[in-house]
């Protein structure tokens, strides 16, 4: 009999004393009803993320790992989709706050390892032209390959204080650079810019810009608003308009930047953790910084799974770019002759 006692011994050494009880939530056993209003998503997509996580989630050398996969999936995109660390969500799967905690970081992290798969430009020549077509069937303007914008995320202030992310409104915040596509498919997220720094300046310093002038710079530009210099490879609009072509250029330009603004309201209302509703993201900035790209990663998922992602209301306060729009002149010659070339063949 001291066999049987020591193994058990073991196994609660091993797994902690809530092991049993931690898979008690099984996904047959509830409705999709259930599932989207709990945890944001219907019951396909959560076995899509299992199938997908499963095996990095399983990792022995995670703390969690007498937690399945499917309980951390549902922790997270519970935490994702409300917001907090509810007692009564933790107790519906069985785990404790704490184990929440645990989950969420090891679910945000396993997303992150996977961003560049599910947030990226299109390479081969007929997906990059069917991305231009797309954008210009909204309201004629040619060789769109993204519409880009800032957007501030509220986050604690850091132990030590690092007036870097305390943004125009006294607030601390990531200012989060985002490209997306004409459905709103995000095509680049950079989520871990300090809130001190302005919308340009964040450009800057990209990946994004270095991405750009390298490499996808072919026939083709971004839209970006008057927060933003005008380049040879960025369309902003003109800060007074005189002619016709240049009215017509505006209001084509204003009508398909409106995509990246109702895709952040959209990524606001699905994950409520960055709306502001519930405070401010409680994490270091390196953390809330992948907390906001693994939501973008399941937003990109979530359209690729059909899902709508812009029929949820606008909801909370998720900092959106607070620039004091002076307009922003380029000084770049050929920027200002490819933008005038675009006006007088295409709006004159």
């Amino acid at each position: 009999m001291a066999v049987p006692i020591a193994v058990l011994d073991c196994d609660l050494l091993l797994y902690g004393r809530g092991h049993r009880t931690l898979d008690r939530f099984k996904l047959e056993d509830v409705t999709d009803e259930y599932l989207v209003s709990t945890y944001g998503f219907p019951r396909q997509f959560i076995c899509y993320l299992v199938d997908l996580l499963g095996a990095t989630l399983s990792r022995p050398t995670q703390r969690s790992r007498a937690i399945s996969p499917e309980t951390q999936i549902l922790a997270a995109l519970g935490f994702y989709t409300s917001g907090s660390f509810q007692t009564r969500m933790g107790d519906a799967i069985g785990i404790s706050q704490a184990s929440m905690s645990r989950c969420v970081a090891n679910v945000t992290e396993a997303l992150v390892e996977r961003a560049s798969q599910f947030i990226h430009f299109p390479k081969d020549e007929a997906t990059v032209q069917s991305l231009k077509d797309d954008f210009y069937g909204l309201a004629g303007m040619p060789g769109v390959l993204g519409v880009v914008d800032c957007t501030h995320v509220a986050i604690k202030a850091p132990n030590a204080e690092d007036l870097s992310y305390v943004n125009r409104k006294g607030l601390h915040s990531l200012n989060c650079l985002m490209v997306c596509d004409s459905r709103g498919a995000l095509l680049s997220a950079e989520t871990h810019w300090p809130g001190s720094l302005p919308d340009c300046t964040v450009l800057e310093q990209a990946a994004l810009t270095s991405q750009f002038e390298t490499e996808l710079h072919k026939d083709g530009w971004l839209l970006g608003d008057s927060s933003f210099l005008l380049r040879t490879w960025l369309m902003t609009p003109l800060h007074i308009p005189e002619t016709p072509a240049e009215y017509r250029y505006n209001m084509a330009h204003s009508a398909t930047l409106n995509v990246i603004e109702r895709t952040l309201r959209a990524i606001r209302a699905r994950f409520r953790c960055l709306d502001g509703s519930k405070g401010t993201l409680q994490y270091s900035p390196e953390k809330s910084s992948h907390i906001i790209l693994a939501c973008c990663v399941l937003h990109n998922i979530s359209l690729q799974h059909g899902l709508d992602v812009w029929s949820a209301p606008a909801t909370g306060h998720m900092e959106q770019s607070e620039e004091e729009y002076e307009q922003m002149e380029s000084v770049d010659s050929e920027a200002c002759r490819v933008r005038q070339e675009l006006l007088l063949t295409h709006f004159s």
